[in-house]
């Protein structure tokens, strides 16, 4: 049972969602990176994705694309991620970690040698945004051989069939979209969200459901369908918007509806 299995398992047990906090790596530095992975962690998080910065995202929103284009106007790569990392771990991190990428860094890297350098650093996992399963059997046989946890995204218009492809090639979770489009805070909660999740539940993996959850109330309805809820631009924003600010308060604050934290 890998690291983000036992979190998915002790949120079941204690009767709440998973909460699955994202930043982007390197921003507003690589130092604060690295805080605000502890902070994360103090204030109640579960899991941990840490995006890789990338110069020509298709999935990412105006936040998350704007945080990537600091980080790598300050030199973050993809080894210089795994380097904060391990840093993190050094510092005490004992979350689990999922390195959320684009391909294009990965084949720079090297696709078949990055799951072994990953599990290395640290990372319990990695979601590779623009990559199929029905592409990706090279990848998933490097991760299972490294003991790297493979997430894949799931969205509303995918038929059944490729929905349980998505299932079987997943370890940890499978990371449904809530709705089409790109990341980004919203004000509901998509209609699209509940069937999806209750289809890919099927797989027997635990669901967490992100873009566009944004609120307390958001986390408490998108918790109340899934298993975990993912919480991106709304962090990604908060550090925009207040560098130093307390992530640990916001989390709490993010989690306020769902329980008292720890």
């Amino acid at each position: 049972m890998s690291r983000i299995d036992e979190r998915f398992a002790a949120c079941r047990a204690a009767g709440r969602p998973a909460f699955v906090a994202y930043l982007t790596a390197g921003d507003p530095s690589p130092a604060r990176t690295v805080a605000a992975c502890l902070e994360l962690e103090r204030g109640g998080a579960d899991v941990i994705e840490l995006g890789v910065p990338f110069s020509d995202p298709i999935a990412d929103g105006p936040v998350i694309q704007r945080a990537s284009e600091r980080a790598l106007a300050r030199g973050t790569t993809l080894a210089g991620v795994l380097d904060l990392v391990r840093r993190a771990r050094a510092a005490g991190l004992g979350l689990p970690v999922v390195l959320f990428s684009y391909l294009n860094p990965l084949l720079r890297f090297g696709l078949r040698e990055l799951p072994a350098a990953a599990r290395a650093a640290g990372c319990d996992g990695a979601l590779v945004t623009d990559l199929p399963p029905e592409e990706a059997g090279a990848w998933i046989a490097a991760c299972r051989a490294a003991e790297l946890d493979t997430v894949f995204l799931a969205a509303p218009t995918s038929p059944p069939e490729r929905l349980a492809a998505i299932a079987d090639a997943s370890r940890g979770f499978v990371y449904a979209v809530s709705r089409t489009g790109v990341t980004g805070e919203q004000v509901a909660l998509s209609d699209d969200a509940r069937p999806l999740v209750e289809r890919l539940r099927a797989g027997g993996k635990p669901v967490a459901l992100g873009f566009g959850i944004a609120t307390p109330e958001q986390v408490a309805a998108a918790g109340a369908v899934a298993d975990g809820v993912v919480v991106g631009s709304a962090l990604v924003r908060f550090l925009e918007e207040h560098p130093e600010g307390d992530l640990a308060e916001r989390v709490r604050w993010l989690r306020s509806a769902t329980e008292t934290p720890r």
